[in-house]
């Protein structure tokens, strides 16, 4: 690393705490309490303390540091991170094995899905919780709770069209002041009891299990709540890198956490009646309402991270093809991944919103939360382990014994979360069901879309051999036919033949294709072919986080030997109209499904900057 790079490293890192850590850093508001809430029946004594901090240690350690920190986090596709660059890695590791491909890609499909719902369940939890306090501060402010709470989020819904890159810049001393206050906190617990710090042990987790039996099994249902989050740390780390966000965590939030969780162990072994709420209870009285303030801005810097996310993976998945073409603004002229999806983000904050009016406190949320997280923590451990057996080449039993490892843990914390399905749990999950079935439905109709159009179409090299024989009229300027096969002629040019019967000087069939890797340098994006009599063969090549610009991409022909004027330039861009049939393919219901999403996308003339005054669209019908 060079020095640069290591004096600029404490920077990331201070990001990486603003943004990363907002999720799993705000789990101490409400994590120890739900683990004795009273629908579990666990004991408040000695033991079952002891063994909740042990098993609270341990998950951090083992599920955090150990598989997200030191493992996942070295899956990056040049640099980024996440289930859709997990995604990616996946497909290369299988490419060998169709059937095989077919199945990882189909987990981390769900995987993605399952993040929208813990993109609504998140901001309203963590809210919530934290506005909650006012009722230990002043218990006549009861009724206040839930108008405040959707106020917060409301608004902060609101803001996103300015985007986060100007409130950004002070997200990371913020958590920084959050994370150093649950430090001091639960040392002021510690010193009190310093006898808590023997649930290090793994001995009294094993011993939870055992005065509990299945309750203590179930209790992990809660446990799970304090590593919630903990993705987030490999979904950024495009944004700052691995070695600032592993810094950050061992450096700050690890250790604060870990403090403040044994110092709410320690104060309900001490004062029982603290469990009603131990984070606020820990506090003293003169810094209830400053506590409140500070809770709520941490909430609301981590709700920011998962509606940012959202944001992101969404983008992603339309340029992967898994989503049509949605409004896409870019909020900051500097930083590509600053994005705002109105639709997106109208969509989280009535589900958010619902969720808050629907279930009122946050024991309720917490019943809703963790099923989805834990799938997804799943299905990061097999895809992961599938990258560095087939990519990595690392020996199979040592792959073998992390995967098991992992799994074991995974499929504990999901189990224990199976229970909560009937009480709230079923709501990220039938989200999860419900985004999957547009993200799979629209990658289906797609490929039955091309399959249907390239069984109809023209094949390209008899047709320009055909030019030769009966050359049509040719007109000034030059047209560019958007096409999604390199081999066929464009259902546009066909058309505008059969119409106006004429063809422009000159001619250029361009294909965009997007490559499973973040960013495709400028120098790799563009390929051009000459196919005679005027007419050439353009490839433009993006990343799935990549910006299209189409206009731009013209610009930088010129070295390749073409020049483009815009005033002397049209676009003709094919429409298809779906009609679902009995056609084999998808069921009906999918296909009608997959038409509305192909009318409601964004027109490829937005999508790919075109000019509109430049643009000519020619309609289909298409039978699927």
């Amino acid at each position: 690393m060079s020095e640069t790079s290591k004096s600029g490293l404490p920077v990331l890192a201070l990001g990486a705490i603003g943004v990363v850590f907002g999720d799993i850093g705000t789990s101490p508001l409400y994590a120890v309490k739900e683990v004795f809430h009273e629908s579990h029946g666990i004991g408040l004594n000695e033991a079952n303390v002891l063994g909740m901090l042990s098993l609270v240690f341990w998950a951090l350690m083992l599920v955090v540091s150990l598989k997200y920190v030191l493992f996942i986090m070295r899956a990056d596709n040049r640099g980024e991170g996440g289930i859709m660059a997990l995604i990616a890695l996946a497909q290369q590791a299988s490419h060998k094995r169709p059937e095989l491909k077919w199945a990882f890609l189909t987990f981390g499909v769900f995987g993605a899905a399952l993040f929208y719902g813990d993109g609504v369940i998140t901001p309203a939890i963590s809210v919530l919780s934290a506005v909650e306090g006012l009722e230990f501060a002043t218990p006549g402010l009861h009724i206040f709770i839930i108008p405040l709470a959707l106020i917060i989020l409301v608004g902060l819904f609101i803001v996103q069209r300015w985007g986060t890159g100007n409130v950004g810049r002070f997200f990371g001393p913020i958590m920084v002041v959050w994370f150093l206050t649950l430090a001091i906190l639960g040392i002021k617990e510690i010193i009190d009891a310093p006898d808590i710090l023997w649930a290090l042990n793994p001995k009294y987790a094993v011993l939870f299990f055992e005065n509990n039996r299945s309750a203590g099994f179930l209790a992990l249902g809660s446990v799970v709540l304090a590593v919630t989050g903990a993705e987030a740390l490999y979904a950024d780390m495009g944004h700052f890198g691995k070695d600032a966000i592993r810094l950050a965590w061992v450096g700050l939030a690890l250790p604060a956490l870990l403090l403040n969780y044994f110092g709410q162990g320690a104060l309900i072994l001490r004062h029982p009646g603290a469990l009603e709420n131990p984070f606020y209870l820990m506090a003293p009285d003169w810094a209830i309402y400053p506590m409140i303030a500070l809770a709520t801005v941490a909430t609301i810097i981590a709700s920011q991270a998962v509606i940012s996310g959202a944001f992101s993976i969404t983008r992603q998945a339309i340029q992967l093809g898994y989503l049509p073409r949605m409004k896409v603004v870019h909020t900051s002229s500097k930083e590509i991944g600053q994005v705002y999806i109105p639709f997106i983000n109208t969509a989280l904050a009535v589900g958010v919103a619902g969720l808050v009016m629907g279930l009122q406190n946050s024991s309720n949320l917490a019943a809703a939360y963790g099923i989805a997280v834990t799938a997804t923590m799943a299905i990061d451990t097999i895809l992961a382990s599938l990258v560095a057996y087939s990519l990595w080449k690392k020996n199979i039993w040592a792959v073998g014994s992390l995967a098991v490892l992992f799994l074991v843990i995974d499929l504990g914390f999901f189990t224990a979360n199976i229970p909560k399905i009937p009480h709230g749990g079923w709501f990220p999950l039938m989200i999860g069901a419900g985004v999957f079935t547009l993200l799979s439905t629209w990658k289906k109709g797609r490929a039955l879309l091309m399959d249907k159009q390239s069984d109809e179409a023209l094949p390209l090299e008899p047709f320009m051999e055909s030019l030769m024989a009966h050359p049509p009229a040719r007109v000034p300027g030059t047209a560019v036919f958007l096409t999604t096969s390199r081999t066929s002629v464009p259902h546009a040019l066909l058309h505008n033949l059969i119409h106006n019967k004429v063809l422009h000087e000159r001619v250029i069939f361009l294909t965009v294709i997007t490559e499973e890797v973040p960013k495709v340098p400028d120098i790799d994006q563009i390929e051009l072919q000459e196919l005679g009599h005027g007419a050439w063969q353009m490839i433009v090549r993006y990343g799935f986080k990549d910006e299209p610009d189409i206009p731009l991409a013209l610009s930088r022909c010129e070295p390749h030997g073409l020049s483009f004027s815009m005033m002397e330039t049209s676009f003709f861009l094919n429409r298809e109209t779906i009609l679902p049939s009995k056609l084999p393919g998808m069921a009906v219901w999918r296909e009608s499904l997959y038409a509305w999403m192909n009318r409601s996308a964004e027109s490829a003339m937005e999508f790919f900057k075109l000019p509109p005054n430049r643009v000519i669209e020619l309609g289909t019908q298409v039978e699927i």
